[in-house]
């Protein structure tokens, strides 16, 4: 595995209940600011394996990015379950909901 991929993991695994990051943001703080693609294969790959939450994760827009349908409910209900609010639209106000890390633990060898 490497390094980026482990900081990817970590990053996702502190995010907390109730609070959400972007695929571009995950990716900047684990090294690469053009590897959001590269989170995406990541959570693809690994959430079942390293039990990630998942349904924290969406763009930069502050949009559910699953384009299938059961997938995008099942993430909006899992995101609402925890009390994060969705617009009429959809959206989610990254200014209440996104959450900042400090990245000095992300320092640390893993």
């Amino acid at each position: 595995m490497t390094p980026f991929t482990e900081r990817v993991i970590k990053i996702i695994q502190s995010i907390p209940s109730g609070k959400v990051m972007t695929y571009g943001q995950i990716a900047t703080l684990a090294g690469n600011s053009h590897g959001a693609r590269q989170v995406v294969r990541i959570l693809h790959s690994m959430s079942l394996k390293y039990n990630l939450p998942w349904h924290r994760i969406i763009n930069a827009k502050g949009e559910v990015a699953i384009q299938d349908s059961e997938g995008a409910f099942t993430q909006k209900d899992f995101l609402l379950s925890e009390g994060i609010v969705l617009s009429a639209s959809g959206k989610i106000d990254l200014a209440t909901y996104r959450y900042h890390p400090t990245i000095d633990w992300l320092l640390e060898d893993p």
